[in-house]
């Protein structure tokens, strides 16, 4: 009777356990940043200024569109969010999302891809519920870049962790309030 089955089974099993042990995790989003983002869909270029505070409950993106107008999305924990302009235009839409802001963790149990190298980093990648890809620089452990699986691609310029937006900038404009269209979206 020779043992070896036994032996090469529990070798790859000890590998295996081990490698999926030594897996990386990605690293969960500081409570308060602010990022600058280049964003890129199918050559649609435009820069996003980005505060997270988690502290706080809120998101707010502004968005600078490439040659064209700059539009503000305002994001609250409650599953509010404002779409808005502050020109004469005076445009607003409020949607409504079940799931509010991007907790910091909310990476949490994605599915980790390997490393690769990315604009000049090497990057951890995760895939996260078939929705995007998530790139974070192996030494600093900060967000490099992620992909959306619909093409919309996100480089980070820069990432300030702390960094907090003053309290008034964080107020819809009044005509938001007054609007009689309003939408719901649902997850």
């Amino acid at each position: 009777m020779s043992f070896r089955p036994i032996y090469y089974s529990l070798f790859v099993l000890f590998v295996v356990h081990s490698a999926a042990a030594d897996e990386p995790v990605p690293t969960p989003w500081p409570e308060q940043f602010h990022a600058l983002l280049v964003m890129n869909k199918s050559g649609s270029l435009e820069v996003l200024d980005l505060w997270y505070d988690w502290v706080n409950g809120r998101n707010f993106n502004i968005i600078q569109k490439q040659l064209g107008k700059l539009t503000y999305d305002l994001e609250w924990n409650n599953g509010t969010s404002f779409y808005y302009s502050l020109d004469e235009s005076r445009t607003c839409r409020t949607v409504h999302f079940e799931v509010g802001i991007l907790r910091p963790n909310w990476l949490d149990g994605a599915n980790y891809l390997g490393q690769q190298q990315v604009n000049g980093f090497l990057c951890n990648v995760w895939e996260k519920v078939e929705f995007l890809q998530y790139y974070e620089d192996v030494v600093t452990k900060r967000p490099v870049q992620w992909i959306f699986h619909t093409g919309r691609e996100a480089h980070v310029m820069t990432f300030e962790v702390g960094a907090v937006l003053e309290d008034e900038k964080w107020q819809a404009p009044v005509y938001c309030f007054h609007n009689e269209k309003k939408m719901k979206q649902s997850e």
